[in-house]
């Protein structure tokens, strides 16, 4: 066996206490190489005087397998909540033994300090995500472009709705009163939490550069209407996430104002990055930014008058409106201490309030249960565009990049974790597909079906086209006759399988069961004490017969899509872009 790829760090996503009794524990190993795996665990005060250390063994399962590694898995629920442990590997030539100081020929009695050690599981540090966010099906809203309810509203310059294309600049009047009046398609549809971007007052379109945090935006209403507006989306359950910019204010938050008028004796200087005065924009500014944007300068968070500021605001739009959950912008870019206190200040106001962060890469830092519950899942993202709308990932390549979007973190991040197909970054997933609904519908399915929480963008169930920003935040369609109801139907339909069978959604083991690379078929698995679901897709041009995992041959099921009992048979044959649910 290869030692030099066998890893594993008794913490983060190796070892984790999944509830206040049970322990996860993986292990890896390089791919094909171990053909048996066993954990050597005990409590570390458990001796004998004859035989020294107590210890068991116990089978570990293949939990995945990506391009260079096989992952190994294990739970346990140490009698006295705590562990010492090492893992015995086999190979079919040679076993050895691995823990924290390396590696034996065989286990050891006398040596503790060999093993890995759990010292305690301890209740207050079990990662406890908010229980309902597990079954929240989220619905992206870009206030301005989503429905124009009070013309009275409108700012300056404002055009008819859908009369033009979205530009930088320009406003089509969309607020509170507009989402309003379509909540009840959003009930349809089968919606249970809606994200909105900023909604305090800015000066853009989009809102990400904050004038006043404890404001609403003009153009979207008052505090009154938003007030109706949450506690209307809560009789109707449906959950309310706002979007918070504490990474950077806007160019005209009073107190940059204040600072580029009265430079290093404005008393905000501390409140902002500032290199030398007098400030400058060009060529690049000489104060940090949002990447190099003028207008958004960063905020120093570890100002303890900022930090104030800002946690005050927090804890503000919970306390009196009683919203659901923050969604942090650029969050990977601000201190981890001002999340910590973040995260304090906002459970104590409302226990169950998620959290999530945006973060585009590995997140590991920022999901210790100190600071964010999820992170928007952009490898999720990538992993499902590059194979189903791009065509630049074959079924083998997916399989293994899944196996690292499941293994990157503990299964009770993974299963809060925010899986979206697109959003106002990125370009709208039909224009993702050139324009192909198969495609999306294959999309839809896998991201309805898969461990986490997803969202929806606005308008992409009606198949809405758009490229990248600002294309991806035209005017949403309200006129029946242009929308496709076709798509809307068919995500509803999915929402409602995801609601009503448990192993179709978040509470089902997902496993990849054929990948090939040559058809470029797939087949993966969800499954409960009582349900097991097989997924097969066929997201290719030709016509497939994919052949059924063993297990699976000759077994009677049922169509899930269409309700018919299928016969036994030893393949499935689809069409192209096709899918078939079998249900056992």
């Amino acid at each position: 066996m290869l030692r030099e790829a066998i890893y594993h760090r008794p913490k983060n996503n190796f070892a984790y206490a999944y509830t206040k009794e049970e322990l996860h524990l993986y292990v890896r190993t390089k791919k094909g190489d171990a053909k048996e795996v066993q954990l050597i665990h005990g409590d570390p005060y458990h001796f004998e005087k004859k035989s020294g250390w107590q210890y068991e063994k116990a089978p570990m399962r293949l939990s995945g397998t990506d391009a260079l590694y096989d992952y190994w898995f294990t739970s346990l629920k140490p009698p006295f909540r705590r562990l010492r442990y090492g893992f015995e590997l086999t190979d079919g030539n040679e076993t050895i033994i691995y823990g924290e100081k390396g590696f034996r020929d065989e286990p050891t009695s006398e040596d503790m300090g060999f093993y890995f050690a759990f010292p305690f599981l301890n209740g207050i540090d079990v990662f406890s995500p908010p229980e309902w966010v597990k079954d929240t099906v989220w619905y992206q809203i870009f206030p301005e472009r989503f429905g124009n309810g009070d013309a009275s509203l409108n700012p300056k310059g404002t055009v008819p709705w859908r009369s033009e294309e979205p530009k930088v600049d320009n406003f089509f009047g969309g607020d509170f009163e507009g989402i309003n009046e379509h909540l009840d398609y959003l009930v349809e549809l089968g919606i249970t939490g809606i994200y909105m971007t900023p909604i305090f007052k800015a000066y853009s379109n989009h809102k990400y550069d904050t004038i006043d945090y404890y404001e609403i935006d003009p153009q979207f209403g008052d505090k009154d209407t938003f007030k109706r507006l949450v506690d209307t989306c809560h009789e109707k359950g449906i959950r309310v996430m706002l979007d918070a910019v504490f990474n950077h204010s806007g160019y005209y938050f009073p107190a940059f104002q204040d600072v580029l008028e009265n430079g290093e004796n404005s008393i905000y200087q501390d409140w902002f990055h500032t290199r030398e005065f007098p400030l400058q924009e060009k060529p690049y500014p000489n104060y940090d930014t949002f990447a190099f944007e003028k207008s958004m300068p960063k905020l120093n968070t570890e100002n303890p008058e900022v930090k104030d500021y800002l946690l005050g605001v927090a804890r503000y739009w919970v306390e009196e409106f009683n919203i659901d959950g923050w969604r942090l912008d650029v969050a990977n870019e601000v201190d981890h201490q001002f999340w910590r206190e973040f995260r304090s200040v906002v459970k104590a106001a409302k226990e169950d309030t998620y959290i999530l962060g945006e973060i585009w890469h590995d997140s590991m830092p920022w999901l210790l249960g100190d600071q964010f519950d999820a992170v928007m899942n952009y490898p999720f993202t990538e992993a499902s565009l590059n194979y189903f709308a791009r065509g630049k990932m074959n079924a083998r390549e997916f399989s293994d990049e899944l196996t690292k979007v499941l293994h990157m973190y503990p299964d009770n991040v993974n299963e809060v974790q925010f899986n979206l197909l697109g959003s106002h970054d990125t370009p709208r997933i039909l224009t993702e597909s050139k324009e192909d609904k198969e495609k999306v519908k294959q999309l839809f399915l896998f991201q309805l079906s898969f461990i986490g929480t997803p969202c929806i963008y606005y308008g992409d169930e009606i198949a809405m086209t758009g490229e990248h920003d600002p294309g991806c935040r035209k005017c949403m369609i309200w006129d029946e006759e242009d929308q496709d109801r076709e798509m809307f139907s068919f995500v509803q339909k999915l929402i409602q399988l995801r609601k009503n069978i448990p192993a179709f959604g978040n509470h089902g083991d997902f496993r990849v069961l054929h990948a090939d690379p040559d058809e470029n078929t797939l087949i993966y698995k969800k499954s409960d004490a009582t349900t097991t679901l097989l997924f097969i897709l066929n997201p290719t041009e030709s016509s497939q017969s994919i052949p059924l995992p063993q297990a699976y041959q000759g077994q009677k099921g049922t169509d899930l899509w269409s309700g018919e009992t299928l016969d036994p048979s030893a393949s499935c044959t689809l069409e192209p872009y096709q899918f078939q649910i079998i249900q056992y």
